[in-house]
Parts: structure tokens; sequence; C-alpha cells
């Protein structure tokens, strides 16, 4: 009872659902999914992300949450203590710590491109630059050994000083105030792209599917894009979860942190392909349409200045409360099972971090031979963290639950001891113990065969 004590948790509800939004809405909402978006069709894209969302996401971010608040624990220690003794499922939070940490390590390497492309708005550095001179820029500084690690280090050293404040006076007094600022700027650049000449056809690109674009590399592409966006398999909503009051309601909780994630995708869906089309950008430009064409639309509309400089500003934010809970994961292990201090945990976290994460950035420069499967090391950690770790892990934890957690403990813990009607529980539960082992498996294999 005395560790309970000393575990520091949310102190209210509102604090809850901006940290655990805040995890799930990242660069993989504002950076990432328009990317993928715009590579697989669209509106097709849209239609199956959407349903692996409602059929699988929701279901699993609540299990997720369950897993840690039942626990108390973090991920390693959440599965050996719900195992019953029963040895080798706590390899499942090993994957999840592994994989936060691996995702953490490339993942700042483009939140180090976002604080940089802050600075360069703040100068007026895009003014009057054409894309080709705007994307040469942008490859010269990638292939720069200090600046780029420069902001990395920066990025880093602002993610550690939130962590090493604790979770109500660090993670969540934080997410309060950058949540919300996150979502009047996405108000404001949503508003201004819609007003562009020919943006209807953006919308056309987004909302109108064509089904016949839907095939396996589209399946594989939506499952990847809603683990990594919803921050599954990765450990953080378990570590989250461990966080959240028994009082709080689960299920509300989950639906919400899923639902804002998956607006959140939309909506920089809306700001960005009704620009690309009302300035005859392809949709599928994939990252150098946020750091090269959207700058350079952005200065050729009225008070393009300011939405150049909101829209990175969005862009640090998402990317900072993601990191967040990606080095919380990392922290709270080495606090638990290493019996570290905070402090000392988020040094030693953040350090080994930005070691990899040099590594992942000198590997995209174009003389570089630092490769992963004949990948750069950047894109060899995004592959296996996405299309493997992360589904692995989503797929042995739903297997945990729907088999080897005993179902009353399941129930019991959505209704918060029977004090919840949740009638939601019975569909999550069936969900979780045939639906999902399933649908993740059968695209998986797809995947390798692909």
């Amino acid at each position: 009872m005395a560790e309970k004590k000393k575990r520091d948790h949310f102190g209210s509800k509102i604090g809850i659902i901006a940290a655990a939004v805040g995890s799930a809405v990242g660069l993989g909402n504002i950076y990432r999914f328009p990317c993928m978006a715009g590579e697989n069709g669209g509106g097709a894209f849209l239609i199956v992300y959407l349903g692996i969302v409602l059929a699988l996401g929701l279901p699993m971010i609540a299990s997720e949450f369950m897993i840690g608040r039942r626990a108390q624990k973090n991920p390693v220690g959440a599965f050996k203590a719900l195992a019953s003794g029963a040895k080798g499922w706590s390899i499942i939070g090993y994957t999840g710590v592994l994989c936060g940490f691996l995702i953490l390590a490339f993942y700042t390497t483009v939140a180090g491109w976002t604080l940089e492309s802050v600075y360069k708005s703040v100068i007026n550095y895009y003014h009057g630059k054409d894309l080709a001179t705007i994307e040469q820029g942008f490859n010269d500084s990638i292939n720069l050994t200090f600046r780029p690690l420069l902001w990395q280090a920066v990025f880093i050293f602002i993610s550690a000083f939130v962590i090493a404040k604790g979770i109500s006076k660090g993670i969540e007094k934080y997410s309060k105030i950058l949540m919300p600022t996150l979502t009047v700027i996405l108000i404001i650049l949503c508003v201004k792209s819609l007003m562009l000449p020919g943006a209807f056809e953006g919308l056309k690109f987004l909302f109108k599917p064509d089904f016949s674009k839907i095939n396996d590399q589209v399946l594989i592409s939506a499952l990847g894009q809603a683990f990594f966006s919803m921050s599954l398999g990765m450990g953080a909503l378990i570590t989250y979860g461990s966080y959240i009051s028994k009082e709080d309601n689960l299920v509300t909780t989950s639906l919400t942190v899923g639902l804002s994630d998956t607006f959140v995708a939309i909506l920089a869906g809306i700001i960005i392909f009704p620009a690309a089309f009302s300035f005859g950008i392809q949709p599928e430009a994939g990252p150098s349409l946020a750091f090269n064409t959207l700058p350079m639309l952005f200065n050729q509309m009225k008070g393009g200045y300011l939405f150049c400089l909101l829209f990175f500003i969005l862009l640090v934010i998402a990317a900072w409360t993601s990191a967040l809970s990606l080095l919380e994961v990392i922290v709270s292990y080495l606090i638990e099972e290493l019996k570290l201090s905070r402090r000392k945990a988020t040094i030693y976290s953040s350090a080994g971090a930005f070691i990899i994460s040099i590594l992942a950035a000198l590997s995209l420069h174009n003389d570089s031979s630092l490769t992963i499967f004949g990948l750069t090391i950047f894109d060899g950690l995004d592959k296996i963290t996405s299309m493997v770790m992360m589904t692995l892990g989503g797929l042995f934890t739903v297997i945990f639950l729907g088999w080897k957690v005993k179902r009353q403990d399941f129930e019991n813990e959505f209704t918060n001891g029977g004090t919840v009607n949740m009638r939601l529980r019975k569909i999550f539960y069936y969900i979780i113990k045939f639906i999902a082992p399933a649908a993740i498996a059968v695209i998986m294999v797809s995947q390798f065969i692909i």
C-alpha cells in the first residue's frame, strides 16, 4: 500500500483528457496522417482508417487504460502483476517500453525539423521563395551535422523538463495549456484553408472515397497509422492509465481520447488538402508537403506570415505532447523496476533517446551508409515500430486481456467495481477477445506477404 501512496496521479478529469489526448494527438495526426491519406487514395484511406478506429482502436484504448489502472504500474510491472505468476507475459511490457524508446529516438528528428521551421517562420525565411528554393534549403539543412542535432537536443530538453516535474505538476499542467492552444490553431487554419479558391476539390479528395482504391496496402497503412496515431502498442496508454483514478469512467475517457484523436487527424486533412489542390500541388507529395510545399503556399496567401508561423507552432505542440507520453513510458519503467529517482530516470532516458536520434538524423545524409535492412535508420525505426512492434504489442495485449485476465476482473475494472452502468463493456469484451486478435493477425500476415 505504501508504494501506491507514493504514486503520482492526474488531479482532474480535464487533466486526464488533456494528457491522454495529447499523447494520442501528435505528428502522427498532423504530419503523418495527411501524408498516408495522400499516398493511399484520400477518401478510400479515410474510410478504412475510420473503420479500424471504431472497430479496434476505441476498444484497445480502453483496454490499455484498464491494464494500467488495474495494476497501477508501468507496462512491464503491469503485465507481471496481472499475469498471476505466469511467466513470459511481461515481454509485452518490455516490447512496449522498447517501442516507445525507438519511436522517441526518430520522432525527435522530425520534431527538430518543426522547431527549425518555427525559427524560419519567425525570421520570415520563406517569404518570396519558390518551392524549389525551399526544398533545396530543407535538404541542405538535413545534410548538415550540427544544426539538426541542436534542434533535436532542444526538443528533448524541453520534454525532459516537463517529465522531471512529475504527472500532476508536469504532464497534466502543461497538457491543460498546450491542448486548448493546439485546438484553437487548428480551427483558425481550417477556416483559412476552406476560404481558398478550389478548396472544394481538396475536400472531395479527402471525403469522397473511390472504393476501387481499397487494397491490402491501404489496409496495412491504415492499421499502422491508427496504431501510431492513437499511441497503441507502445505502452503510453498503459502508463497513463496507471495514473488514472479508480473513480474515473474508463470507457467515456477512452471514447473521448479516440474520437478527439481522429477528429484532429481529419482537421489536419482539411487544412492540407484544400491548400494543396488550391495551388495545384499533388496530395501524395509526402513529408515534403508539410515542410516545403505548405510554407510556400502560406506565403502566397494574405496574412501568410502569421498562418505559416501558426502551422509550425501547431506541429511543435503536437510533437511535444506525444513526446511527453513516450518519455514517461521509459521513465516510469526505470523508476519502478530499477528504483531510480525521477530525475535520474529522466536524464538517462533523454540521453539514450538523443544518442539514437543522432544516428537517425545522420542516416538521412545523402552520402550516409547508416542503414537497417536496406533502409536509413530513420525509415527503419519508423517501419519496425509502426508495422511490427506496435501491431505485435497490440495483438498480444488483446490476447492477454481477452484470454488471460478473468472476465469478472475485466468487467469489474470497466464498471469501477459495479458503480458505473456500462453496457459497452460486453461489446468491448467480445471485440477484445475474438475480433481484434483475428483482424490484427490477418492484416499482419497480409503485410508480410506483400
